[in-house]
């Protein structure tokens, strides 16, 4: 499937209203509420996946603007990346989380849009590519909401 820049952008914005319009409202306690199902062995709190997808954000952004990996990250698998994150993010109060998650959303939608087409259209993806754009998000959103 390929796909187009409008179409990548809407997605991107459609989620993005869904988790902010979610996380804006929490008090300080639900922030810190615990992960039933952590993605590692880190004792996840909803602040830790808000920080853990804003991260993935910035990464495709980064991968778009093909700016290279940073050195603390190069060579990490998905788990030892997810724990690099969790470090980084877990004593930082909530409202940086979500500063962070604005900020990036809008350094997104900047790389998006300066994109060339051949970014979207140059060769066959899957439906949900780019994941982390939406999808990776709309999981944890909906996969959180689930957890008591």
């Amino acid at each position: 499937m390929r796909h187009s820049q409008a179409e990548v952008i809407k997605r991107t914005i459609r989620e993005y209203k869904q988790l902010d319009k979610l996380i804006a409202k929490l008090t300080a306690s639900e922030w810190r509420r615990p992960l039933l199902r952590s993605e590692t062995k880190d004792p996840w709190t909803i602040k830790d996946a808000v920080a853990h997808v804003t991260h993935w954000k910035a990464n495709t952004a980064r991968v778009i603007r093909k700016q290279p990996v940073p050195k603390e990250e190069r060579g990490l698998g998905i788990d030892d990346g997810n724990h690099l994150i969790y470090m980084r993010w877990r004593k930082r109060p909530a409202k940086e989380v979500l500063a962070w998650h604005r900020q990036v959303q809008a350094d997104l939608l900047k790389a998006l849009k300066e994109a060339p087409a051949a970014w979207f259209s140059g060769r066959e993806h899957g439906s949900e590519w780019p994941f982390d754009l939406d999808g990776h998000s709309a999981y944890h959103r909906v996969k959180e909401k689930r957890d008591p």
